[in-house]
């Protein structure tokens, strides 16, 4: 059994949260290193084996600029909010066409009480969205089996955050998942509890969800034409 994370991690986040300026995060840059960042790319390291059990074309990629991990730095420039770190650490999963193509990915979350672990795509582009929606009108009983099975939907739920206010335009009103086609992000999730995110079995946890959310990021990426 292997922590990773700890209520040092915590504290740093929630620390930056009540102090988010360059002079502080620079005081405490090692307890980032030691408490965040490092954790976190050894998690993604240690992920790879049991990732490429649910697909091959899938990478969780521990590199430290470049990789699955999400920079700790806000890019502000077109944002009225000027605080230059984020509060939270991500990490995306992704797909080896990613910089080709529009593809989903699988996503760790780490945020002291917002801890979460999802999968799909997250404000795709319009076209993508006309696609997904296009493929699930065309294939309602694989999208049923993928994104409504009673144990994946017992266990996760599908983010609904921004929606449509109405069905989009060319689709039948009494279509069987006409509320799924409204959504503009196709993603799964579920909530972890921080004691989980901090406990000694994380990583197995996590591997669970990547197999049981893998189903849903296969109709994702035959809806866009992706291996899987």
């Amino acid at each position: 059994m292997t922590r990773y994370f700890n209520d040092k991690t915590f504290r740093f986040l929630r620390g930056l949260a009540r102090h988010n300026n360059r002079e502080w995060f620079h005081a405490h840059k090692a307890d980032y290193e030691a408490h965040v960042r490092g954790p976190f790319l050894r998690l993604l390291a240690e992920l790879q084996p049991a990732l490429k059990e649910v697909s091959t074309h899938f990478i969780a990629d521990p590199r430290p600029s470049g990789g699955s991990l999400f920079r700790i730095h806000r890019d502000t420039r077109f944002a009225s909010d000027k605080a230059p770190y984020k509060s939270w650490q991500g990490a995306r999963l992704f797909h080896e066409r990613r910089k080709q193509v529009a593809a989903p990915s699988f996503y760790v979350h780490l945020e002291p009480g917002e801890c979460f672990v999802g999968a799909g795509l997250w404000h795709p582009e319009p076209d993508t969205q006309r696609r997904i929606r296009q493929f699930i009108f065309d294939n309602p009983g694989s999208w049923k089996a993928a994104a409504h099975a009673p144990a994946f939907a017992r266990r996760y739920d599908l983010e609904s955050d921004e929606m449509l206010v109405r069905a989009p335009r060319g689709f039948p009103p009494e279509f069987e998942f006409i509320e799924d086609l409204k959504h503009r992000n196709f993603v799964a999730l579920r909530t972890l509890e921080d004691s989980v995110m901090l406990g000694p079995r994380l990583r197995q946890t996590l591997e669970k969800d990547l197999a049981a959310l893998g189903p849903f990021v296969d109709y994702l990426c035959a809806a866009l034409d992706l291996e899987f």
